[in-house]
This record gives structure tokens, C-alpha cells and sequence, in this order.
């Protein structure tokens, strides 16, 4: 390892998306990588420089894993160099074989990020400590063989090693070839509660006491193991130090047998360090990957892998379970009437109100929105039906306020049994959702049991509740544009601007939220035909009013954004319609611009590039909305050539209170900036987060602090 990286790695995947994940997220970290496709241009290139650590892929196009593993072991050369396996063979037998061959860790695709960082960080600070181990052990040899030739020699060394080991930061014991206790530095005094004068002829066991951090059960001893095995040994993963007063301390530690210039072993050494932070970090990244950060409770990912146990005990174990899901029927009438912080309030009360009654056998999660999960373990259909209609009832009784305004909140549960015959996740869920969705056909604020002989029917309802609903406000001109003032935050840019929204008129003459039908409409292909309403009934607003105004210069101060649906960027009839659009429009095409949400430019790359390289030349701007919601942000970023990048509310609503998230946004700023991209925050519901977006340095803010949703009109 060279002093100005981290670490030299060496990834072989035969993936170009795996490498270049691994490669920038890893040189991100400060390692220098390199990259290898096949199994013979990882051997060569394991020799031709230096390398701390390989990241390897089982299937290869030439040799597999396993076996460019043996041959890295059998050479010299390479033998010393740890190997991670990264493969989406996840079997046990899979596992084994690698570590057979020599891995030294085993990583299952698909793989999470920080999961890599952490280990690739662990394996290169083993090799660290193994190195620095092999080191003082070679220096202790040399003392000996000193002191065969000078006394006066002997005792400056041993001074000079008492002091080397009383300053290091790690902590230092050391035992004779019986495993009992002749040395300990300032550190390990420290962490053992042990004086070196008091520990001295005790045996190790004694001083040095370690388990399991989560079993509690004790640990086979590394420094015995080294002295059995006369080789180097690494602690046991989660492996706790108990001091001699009780306190536990999370260390990593390595021991390695001490022996003289015949081989002969004559005591062992073990170097440990504290681990406190380090392992609490890791805790909290993974916590924060499994959690929501709103309630406090388990995410969708974290469901889905509960839930995953629950259907394999159901099939193994023939245990029954009940899957209940939960979607508050009033919640986005209290969001639209009292902005995203009541919302969330009443997110945080709900689920208050829920964990009070939830057994600790069971699991109760967010899912996502308004929508949430819980799963009765050991639970037959008939108490679940009842624990669900309790929680109706609790939430039914349940009173909502929110600056002097009270509001009461329903809840739609469909409810779903898990046995030996339910299929994966996905399906369970999809039920669970049919029976929520079927509870909201009946009236809301109900529970449904779901049924098989019904489903197909509740399916078929649904669709022709929303497609004729869809289509007859079509038809009928029912749907109305809306837009959302969008205010630059610097005196000097321009120009002002106004994101177009669209509501929808019911039968009863009610507006209807786009978060209500758009959904069905994406899922029945019904929103090529709402975005071509939309440009169209804008496009004709614009001109009139473009050609009644006298002074055209206003038009220079206002920016026009239209979102665009997956569905129409897939289309070539809905490209030529927008072109034909634009360019019978005698209006100036400079000031209008088209948004696309991440998610959907990515999932419709080719199409979403083609669009904007068509539209930008006709003079459109574009904009990335919801920018920070997928995996890939900044990969796919650097292909997209917008002007505006909007930045996913989910940061920046609470922002003022997480640091994480202010790290977030200010990167996403920073990015933007050097591409030369005006950034937009939206959600920006109070003046505290307009004035942290402001410090920041956006360009641009959006929320309810700044305007709400009005109907459209030029002005």
C-alpha cells in the first residue's frame, strides 16, 4: 500500500456496470483500483503491480473464480493477497468452495455498496496488522540474535521495543509458550483492567476474556490457536473484550506465535484495538438502509427480507403467518390542506399510535407514503382479521390537528395469509394490496379479507373505474392546469419559474389530485394521451396570450416546465406530435422547458437523449426532476445535457435537522454547478430550509414556503 492511497485493488468482473460501480464508488474512497474482465488478465495483473486486495467475480468468460483464486494461492507472488469473492452465487456449497480455494470473505449479489467498503476496509487493515505483526516478530527474532553476541545490544533493543510498544495506539500482549501473560503495553492495561505487574504469570484466559457480542458465548482464543497451530490467527468476527470491572469493548485483533532462531516456539504475541466507533458506524449505515428515517420503523427493504423469512418458515416449518396491509384513506387531503410537515406529523403519530399495540413477536413497517405493513407471525387468519380491525378502530378514534384544524383519519386494510402454498414476496404483496385496494372500493375505513374467487373481479373493477374515469375527463375537458411558482434565490438570475401541474374534475365537480389517478394511468398507458392534453391546451394558452401582449420583453422573465411520462419519451408518434407541436407555436421556444423524472430518464435512456438532444435544438430547456431518488444519480447524470436539475424533496425536507441530508444536497449543488446545471431544491416547506438552501448556494427553491399550486393563468 503506497502512502498516498488507501490501498491498490484489483476488481475482475466480466460487468462493465459492476466495474465502473465498484471502480468509482472505491477510488471515491481514495483506493487506487484497477479493473480486469477475465480470469487470465487477473493473474498477470495481480504480479504486475502492487496489490493489497481482490475483489473477484465466480463467473468469468475464461477460468471461474475458484479457480484463478487457487492458482493466486499457489503462487508466491500472489499467495499473500486477500481475495473477496463477489458473485451472485448464493448457495452455501457456492460459499464453502470459495473459502476452500483460499477467499478470505464471500459477498452475495446483488451487493450492497457500504456492505463492500466495509469489508474491502476490514480485509486491508487485517493485512496491515499481519504485516506489522510478521515485522515485530522478525524484530523480535533479530533481539535474540543479538543477544548471542552482546548483552549491552540485547538490553538497547529490549528498551527500544518497550518503548516502541508502550507508545503505539494499539494494544500490545505478549505470553510464553504455555499461554501465559509476560507483557502488557499502557493500551492493553487499559482495555483488560489488568496492571502489567499484576497480569505477569497469569495465563490469558484469565486477563484477556472475549465472546460473542451477540450470543455471548466465549471465543476460541486467537493467541492459544497461533500457539497450537504456530501460524498467524485473526479474532473471530463481533467478538467483545469483557475487562476485568466489567465494561465490554468491540475489538479486531490478530495474534501470531513468537518463536527463536530454530523455529521453536517460545511464546506469542497479540496486538487488539478498540473498535467502538467503527463497528457503532456500521450499525448506523445499516440501520439507515433498512429503516425509515420519517417514523423510525422498518423500510420497504427491510420488510421484503422479514417477510422473505416469514414465507420460507411457512414452507419448511408449515408455520402460518398474516401479511396486513395498511393505507390511510384522509392522509393526502390533510398534505394537500396543510403542506408535506403536517403530513409527516401525522405519519409520526400514526405509527406512534400503531407500535403501542403491535406484539413484539411482530413486525410493523413504512412501506412508502401513506401506506403501511404489519406481519402477525404464528397468527391464524381469524385473530389477524381481529388485530386488524382493531387497529381500524384505534385509527378510526384517532383525532388529527394541525394549526387549530382537526382532521379524522381512516384506514384501508386489506389482510392476506401466509402458508405453505403463498409464492414470493412480490405476489403476497400484490395481493395484500389487492384486498387494501378492494377495502377502498367498499368504502374506505374497512378491512378485507382477501379471497382468491374475488380477485380477478376487484382487478377488472379497477381498471374500468380509472380508465373510464380517465378517459371520460378527456373526452369532457375535465382535466385543469395548475402551476407552482418556482423563485430563483439570487437577485440576478432569471428567469422565473412555474412548473405546470394538472388536476382533475370529478363527476361531482371535486378536484382530484394527480397522485390519485396518475398512477392508473401509467399502469393502463393512458398518459401518452394526458401529456399530449396537456402541451396542447398549454401550448394554445401560450400563443394567445404571446400575441395579445404588447410587450414581449415580459417573456424573457418567465421559464414554463411541462412534465413529461415515461410512456411518451418511449414513443416516436408522441415525439413527432411535440415537434409538430412546438413548431407550429409562434411563441419564443427558449422559455419553455420539460421536465423527466430520474427514475424515468434512466429507464428510457436512449429515448430520454434522443428527446432532449431533439428538443434542445428547436431551443427547449430540460430538467431532472426528483434528482437523488435511484442508485446510479451521478453515473447517469454526466449523459443527460439539461439546464436544471431539481433536487428529490426526500433530502431536502429535512434538511435543517439531519446532517446526512445536508451533506447530500450541498454535493448534489456542487456537482450541478460544475456541470454548469442550475440547481432547484424542492420541498421547501419553511423559512429555516429556505435559509439553509440559501447558505448552500441553490439557484433555485420550491414548496410551500415559497408559493402553492394555484390554477393556471398567464399573467
Amino acid at each position: 500500500m503506497t502512502d498516498s492511497t488507501k490501498g491498490c485493488l484489483l476488481i475482475v468482473d466480466d460487468l462493465p456496470d459492476n466495474l465502473r460501480l465498484l471502480r468509482d464508488t472505491l477510488q471515491g474512497q481514495g483506493y487506487k483500483v484497477r479493473s480486469c474482465i477475465t480470469g487470465m488478465m487477473a493473474l498477470r495483473a495481480a504480479k504486475a503491480a502492487v496489490t493489497d486486495l481482490i475483489l473477484l467475480d465466480i463467473k468469468l468468460p475464461d477460468y471461474d473464480g475458484y479457480e484463478i483464486c487457487r492458482r493466486l494461492k499457489a503462487d508466491e507472488q500472489t499467495a499473500h493477497i486477500p481475495v473477496i469473492f463477489l458473485s451472485a452465487l448464493n448457495e452455501t456449497f457456492d460459499k464453502v468452495q470459495g473459502f476452500t480455494v483460499g477467499g478470505a470473505d464471500y459477498i452475495t449479489k446483488p451487493f450492497q455498496i457500504e456492505e463492500v467498503l466495509a469489508r474491502v476496509a476490514t480485509h486491508l487493515s487485517i493485512q496491515r496488522l499481519q504485516t506489522s505483526l510478521q515485522e515485530k516478530n522478525l524484530s523480535l527474532i533479530q533481539e535474540i540474535e543479538e543477544h548471542r553476541r552482546t548483552k549491552e545490544a540485547l538490553f538497547c533493543e529490549k528498551e527500544l521495543a518497550q518503548v516502541t510498544l508502550k507508545s503505539i495506539g494499539d494494544a500490545v500482549i505478549t505470553t510464553d509458550a504455555k499461554g501465559y501473560v509476560t507483557y502488557l503495553n499502557p493500551i492493553a492495561e487499559y482495555l483488560t483492567g489488568w496492571a502489567e505487574k499484576e497480569a505477569q504469570g497469569v495465563h490469558l484466559f484469565e486477563v484477556f476474556e472475549i465472546v460473542n457480542e451477540f450470543t455471548k458465548e466465549i471465543v476460541e482464543n486467537p493467541i492459544i490457536q497461533a500457539l497450537d497451530e504456530v501460524r498467524i490467527v485473526n479474532l473471530a468476527k463481533n467478538t467483545i473484550l469483557i475487562s476485568r470491572d466489567g465494561t465490554e469493548y468491540p475489538i479486531d485483533d490478530s495474534a501470531a506465535p513468537i518463536q527463536d532462531s530454530n523455529g521453536q516456539v517460545i511464546g506469542a504475541v497479540i496486538v487488539f484495538r478498540d473498535v467502538t466507533e467503527a463497528r457503532s458506524l456500521n450499525r448506523q449505515l445499516s440501520w439507515q438502509a433498512s429503516h425509515d428515517s420519517l417514523t423510525g420503523l422498518i423500510n420497504r427493504l427491510g420488510f421484503e427480507q422479514k417477510l422473505e423469512e416469514a414465507l420460507l418458515s411457512a414452507k419448511k416449518e408449515n408455520q402460518h403467518h398474516v401479511l396486513c396491509y395498511l393505507d390511510l384513506d384522509q392522509f393526502k387531503v390533510v398534505n394537500d390542506t396543510c403542506g408535506h410537515a403536517a403530513g409527516d406529523e401525522l405519519l409520526r403519530q400514526i405509527t406512534h399510535l400503531l407500535q403501542q399495540r403491535v406484539r413484539t413477536s411482530d413486525t410493523l413497517a413504512r412501506l412508502g407514503g401513506d401506506e403501511f405493513a404489519f406481519l402477525l407471525h404464528q397468527c391464524s387468519l381469524e385473530k389477524a382479521t381481529e388485530i386488524a380491525e382493531t387497529f381500524r378502530e384505534l385509527i378510526e378514534k384517532f383525532r388529527f390537528c394541525w394549526n387549530n384544524k382537526t382532521f379524522s383519519i381512516g384506514v384501508s386494510i386489506g389482510v392476506v395469509e401466509i402458508d405453505k402454498n403463498s409464492k414470493d414476496k412480490n405476489s403476497v404483496l400484490a395481493l395484500a394490496d389487492a384486498a387494501c385496494y378492494a377495502a377502498k372500493g367498499k368504502g374506505r375505513n374497512c378491512v378485507q379479507v382477501y379471497q382468491v374467487d374475488n380477485h380477478e373481479l376487484l382487478k377488472q373493477r379497477k381498471e374500468r373505474q380509472w380508465v373510464v374515469q380517465i378517459n371520460q375527463a378527456l373526452e369532457d375537458n375535465r382535466f385543469r392546469l395548475y402551476s407552482q411558482k418556482i423563485t430563483p434565490l439570487n437577485s440576478h438570475l432569471k428567469p422565473i419559474y412555474y412548473e405546470i401541474l394538472l388536476r382533475l374534475l370529478d363527476d361531482n365537480g371535486q378536484l382530484v389530485s394527480p397522485g390519485n389517478f396518475l398512477p392508473a394511468a401509467e399502469r393502463y398507458g393512458l398518459m401518452p394521451a394526458i401529456d399530449r392534453w396537456v402541451i396542447s391546451t398549454f401550448l394554445k394558452k401560450y400563443d394567445n396570450y404571446y400575441h395579445q401582449t404588447v410587450n414581449k420583453s415580459d417573456f424573457e422573465q418567465n421559464l414554463y416546465a411541462i412534465n413529461l411520462s415515461g410512456a411518451s419519451i418511449n414513443s416516436e408518434q408522441f415525439l413527432e406530435f411535440l415537434k409538430e407541436q412546438l413548431t407550429n407555436s409562434k411563441i419564443p421556444l427558449k422559455n419553455l422547458c420539460f421536465e423527466i423524472t430520474e427514475t424515468t430518464a434512466i429507464a428510457n435512456f436512449d429515448q430520454a437523449i434522443e428527446l432532449i438532444n431533439e428538443l434542445q435544438q428547436l431551443g427547449c430547456c430540460f430538467a431532472i426532476d426528483d434528482f437523488g431518488h435511484g442508485m446510479n444519480s451521478f453515473d447517469y447524470l454526466k449523459h443527460f445535457p439539461v439546464n436544471y436539475l431539481k433536487i428529490d424533496g426526500s433530502f431536502v425536507r429535512n434538511l435543517v435537522q439531519s446532517e446526512v441530508d445536508q451533506a447530500i444536497v450541498e454535493s448534489f449543488n456542487r456537482i450541478g454547478h460544475i456541470m454548469n446545471f442550475q440547481t432547484i431544491a424542492e420541498f421547501v416547506e419553511n423559512a429555516a430550509i429556505l435559509s439553509k438552501i440559501e447558505a448552500i448556494g441553490l439557484d433555485y427553491a420550491q414548496g410551500y414556503v415559497i408559493a402553492k399550486p394555484v390554477p393556471f393563468e398567464f399573467k
